[in-house]
């Protein structure tokens, strides 16, 4: 077909039927989002609070909790192009402290607000359809200045809003209230997103999840200025993940306020915390003695043996190098990184990763069944599992799996996680450290990142993570997204029993007699109140 040809077809369909339904169906649309974006709004009592409930038109569908001026709560509740927001308009004192001290109302409340939220919705639904068809109807009205065709054009706005909702209510998770994603104040973090350990063992009750949610909401507006103490599970075990601190001072002042506002147990370093691995920047890990909690590190391709030697002098610090820690009743192997190359970013041929690869391979033969090196003052049993391993390079991480349910690592200042084909996750941790200098190369500033993990007393398996992320150089921001381990007690499946020797090179790796003579790296045994018991070469 020729030019001329194309042309008689394009002017046929656009005098054609399909070119005007096609019109009318663009202009219901159009009006239907109008409606929503400017007329899908209801106020309604939920509970003690009044909560303004309203709907938007959106890229990805989501629940979005306005909490001013703490910050907001979103849930990834539903798959449709439309956003569901509640905002707290305010919270009467006296039905909250009825609700906070009477237990007969803290029973009733699920209920309560289950069917408070569910009239609110009813409400917001009919508003929502009444304003589509208006705003259609009139969007028709402008487009084709006839009453018939606005008319369709009404009718298509009500067709649209009525299959969005339905994709909204078949498509609604209401485990997304377990798994908040919190922006904000830091301070407002533990008290909103609430207790993990909780959460996990009453994972299924929806209503008791929404209870606690505006039961947390009445408990920080009837405090006022004064928020309340996070009050922790005694069941769970909390760890702060850190890495690639990369002597910025700024660092520690999030990992001083984590620790406080969730109430850390232990921390653990995957690396990096100097830059060049000078003695002049031992100074900066001294402020690891006035955390006053167990302090695990392993060494960085950044951290010189200096560094290492410098950190296992703080107090509390246990620095790990092919060795294990039982630390607040959970058991760690860690080892240091094996190249030192401080001043270049280091790019790994193939044959340098896989020798990291198979350097996490042949460590992970020590884990089970065979001994772990350890102190000769030891009392710990000679086979033990390990709860965690700790590494810095994620390449060598992945040598681990099969050997143990969980792996930390950093060093890409990019945060991910990972469940790999045996069971074991891999957990990646941003940078803590924001880059440290090198985050003031890009246009935006790179964020502090640090995520606090979740471990049952019992059984040692993580439950759940708070991913954390603080803006970097001045900005004034925090967002908290709570993560729900789907299978904690699941099956560790072994990789393969051939353990492979480490081939290639591994550039900038300290010599054999640097090791020899300068390491004198402390061993790290039993820990339970961050002191280490027994000294030693490394072998």
């Amino acid at each position: 077909m020729d030019i001329s040809g194309w042309k008689a077809t394009a002017r046929r369909f656009g005098s054609g039927r399909a070119a005007r339904a096609l019109a009318i169906v663009l202009a219901a649309v159009a009006g239907g989002w109008l409606g929503l974006a400017f007329g899908a709004s209801v106020d309604t009592p939920v509970g003690p609070a009044d909560i303004g409930m309203s709907l938007q038109p959106s890229w990805s569908g989501e629940t979005v909790v306005d909490i001013r001026p703490l910050g907001t709560l979103s849930f990834n509740s539903h798959n449709s192009p439309v956003r569901l927001s509640l905002d707290i308009e305010a919270v009467h004192p006296d039905a909250a402290e009825q609700i906070l001290k009477n237990p007969r109302w803290a029973d009733r409340l699920p209920m309560m607000i289950e069917s408070d939220v569910a009239n609110g919705l009813r409400r917001l639904i009919i508003r929502a359809l009444i304003c589509a068809v208006v705003a259609g109807f009139l969007t028709g009205l402008v487009v084709f200045r006839r009453l018939s065709k606005a008319a369709w054009t009404g009718a298509g706005s009500l067709v649209m809003v009525v299959l969005l909702g339905g994709l909204s209510a078949v498509t609604f998770n209401p485990r997304s209230v377990s798994e908040p994603r919190y922006t904000g104040l830091l301070t407002g973090v533990p008290s909103l997103v609430g207790s993990a350990q909780s959460i996990v063992s009453r994972f299924s009750e929806y209503r008791g999840q929404l209870a606690k949610l505006v039961t947390n909401v009445s408990r920080l507006y009837e405090a006022g200025s004064t928020l309340p103490i996070y009050d922790p599970d005694p069941d769970t075990i909390r760890v702060l993940h850190v890495s690639d601190l990369h002597i910025n001072p700024v660092a520690w002042n999030v990992i001083k306020s984590l620790k406080d506002q969730f109430k850390v147990n232990l921390i653990i370093d995957t690396g990096d915390i100097s830059d060049h691995g000078t003695g002049a920047e031992n100074e900066y890990v001294k402020e690891i003695g006035r955390l006053g909690v167990p302090y695990v590190f392993v060494r960085g391709n950044h951290d010189s043996l200096t560094t290492q030697r410098a950190v296992a002098k703080q107090k509390n610090a246990i620095v790990l190098d092919d060795v294990a820690a039982t630390v607040k009743g959970l058991n760690i192997y860690g080892i240091g990184d094996p190249r030192f190359t401080p001043d270049k970013s280091v790019q790994l041929s193939d044959d340098s990763s896989r020798a990291l690869y198979n350097l996490g391979r042949a460590h992970s033969v020590e884990l089970a069944p065979p001994e772990w090196p350890r102190a000769p003052s030891t009392s710990a049993p000679d086979k033990i599992g390990a709860d965690i391993v700790a590494v810095h390079d994620p390449t060598v991480g992945r040598g681990f799996s099969g050997s143990t349910a969980l792996v930390l690592a950093g060093h890409m200042h990019q945060r991910s996680t990972e469940l790999l084909r045996t069971g074991t996750r891999l957990m990646v941790q941003g940078s803590t450290g924001g880059a440290g200098l090198r985050g003031l190369e890009q246009d935006q500033p790179t964020p502090l990142m640090a995520s606090v993990l979740y471990f049952s007393k019992s059984t040692h398996r993580l439950q759940a993570w708070d991913d954390i992320t603080v803006g970097g150089l001045g900005e004034q921001w925090i967002q908290c997204e709570r993560h729900i381990e789907p299978d904690p007690g699941r099956t560790i499946f072994p990789e393969s029993t051939k353990v492979p020797q480490p081939t290639g090179t591994i550039k900038g790796s300290p010599s054999p007699t640097a090791l020899a003579s300068g390491a004198n790296v402390p061993y790290a045994s039993e820990v339970s109140d961050g002191r280490r018991h027994g000294t030693g070469h490394h072998p």
